[in-house]
């Protein structure tokens, strides 16, 4: 993972910033987050953290309600596109491991007396 990709994970913000960043209001994040759209972290008292990547989400989120689709329609295409994310990348991961018993096939017969 690249550091600008772990950054954009890092959960810092607090909700005053991310009302201000999206235009939505506190409630409105609070409903996203009630309907599994978002998942903000908690800090230590238990106050909302959101990271670069949840105010992406929350954009997301702006965008595909001013399309006009319900937030059931959003979470069913988020749920789709994780799962899809997911298939992806454990295919990637197979892949890799094919790649890599093919490569270790080819030293064992190079050894072999």
């Amino acid at each position: 993972m690249k550091s600008s990709e772990l950054q954009r994970n890092k959960a810092v913000l607090p909700m005053s910033v991310v009302r201000e960043l999206t235009l939505l209001s506190d409630r409105q994040i609070r409903y996203y987050e009630e309907h599994g759209l978002v998942k903000p972290k908690r800090g230590n008292g238990g106050q909302r953290r959101f990271s670069l990547n949840d105010i992406d989400q929350l954009l997301r989120i702006k965008d595909h309600l001013d399309a006009g689709d319900s937030t059931k329609d959003i979470k069913e295409l988020f749920d789709k596109a994780n799962r899809l994310k997911k298939i992806r990348e454990e295919d990637a991961d197979s892949s890799l491991r094919r790649s890599l018993q093919d490569e270790f096939a080819q030293i064992a017969r190079f050894n072999q007396p």
